[in-house]
């Protein structure tokens, strides 16, 4: 079920990717920060799940809600900073490949995971078909574009990973939909701190003047995000659902299929829109990412 859950998830979350990068790509939207502030501040809808299940836990589950929640609108802040700087196709893997390394190191250093020879070996096959996905060879990398796209994914890795990772003890002492709204409301905690910094101040504070007379571009723009939010919540409930269900570290491997979807979708993309979506999907490139994807789909099955 969990499993399901899981690459459910994956796809929407491969859609809501393209989106984003059609969104910060084409300027629509001026900023990673101020992408990063507007769904921040979009989570706070959940609070009209409060009549469903809501409670005030303990004050160490308030902290450690407040905290994880933190953590992944940090985490979702460098991720939009690599998809607007490069390839969805190739920085969103690297993010994937951290996270299950980062889950899997601190599920073995806290025990609170054991896993299978068989579930091991499907996990690093599913990194190495995620590294495998990521970079061309033979390896020819710019190294200024290399350094930018891959440090802005290497730290959202982190960030998303301590967050995921926290979120399973959430959900351990929480039920789900109230550990949900407690790690929403953190979430709006962590884009509150982009105030402190004050070119991301000025860029999260002018965009406020789009909404006193739209354009027909800023409500295209609009409509847009919130279509791309829904389809984003959508994906977030069923990660968090699948992650209270199931083992952390096997979901957050799992990500590694959400690369198939970005690649599909990227494709179609990049021929309606080639100057927004630079992919170079030419024959080597198709040969080396099936190889990955075939990889990707064993390391599924062992996980099973």
């Amino acid at each position: 079920m969990f499993i399901f859950a899981a690459l459910s998830s994956y796809f929407l979350g491969a859609l809501a990717v393209i989106l984003d990068k059609f969104l910060l790509g084409s300027k629509r939207i001026s900023s990673a920060p101020v992408y990063s502030f507007y769904i921040g501040v979009s989570g706070l809808f959940v609070l009209f799940l409060i009549p469903f299940g809501f409670h005030i836990p303990s004050f160490f589950q308030i902290f450690l809600s407040l905290i994880s929640g933190s953590m992944f609108s940090v985490g979702i802040l460098f991720l939009y900073f690599a998809i607007q700087k490069g390839e969805a196709s190739r920085v969103f893997p690297i993010v994937g490949v951290i996270i299950p390394v980062v889950t899997c190191f601190l599920s073995f250093v806290t025990s609170s995971e054991k896993f299978f020879l068989i579930q091991i070996t499907g996990i690093f096959l599913l990194i190495f078909g995620g590294l495998l996905i990521s970079f061309d060879l033979p390896l020819k990398i710019d190294k200024r574009k290399f350094v930018l796209g891959f440090w802005d994914s290497f730290w959202a890795g982190i960030f998303l990973a301590f967050a995921y990772f926290l979120f399973k003890f959430v959900y351990n002492e929480q039920t789900f939909m109230n550990g949900f709204i407690w790690t929403r409301i953190g979430a709006f905690v962590g884009v509150m701190a982009y105030f402190v910094i004050p070119d991301w101040r000025k860029n999260i504070l002018g965009s406020f003047r789009g909404f006193n007379k739209p354009k027909k571009k800023e409500y295209q723009t609009g409509s847009l995000f919130v279509a791309n939010k829904i389809i984003g919540g959508a994906s977030s409930i069923l990660l968090n659902f699948a992650i209270s269900l199931g083992s952390v570290t096997v979901v957050n491997s799992l990500v590694s299929s959400q690369y198939v979807f970005i690649l599909v979708l990227a494709f179609f993309a990049h021929k309606k829109f080639p100057f927004v979506f630079e992919e170079k999907l030419n024959f080597w490139d198709w040969a080396q990412k099936v190889g990955a994807i075939v990889l990707i789909g064993i390391g599924v099955i062992m996980i099973y």
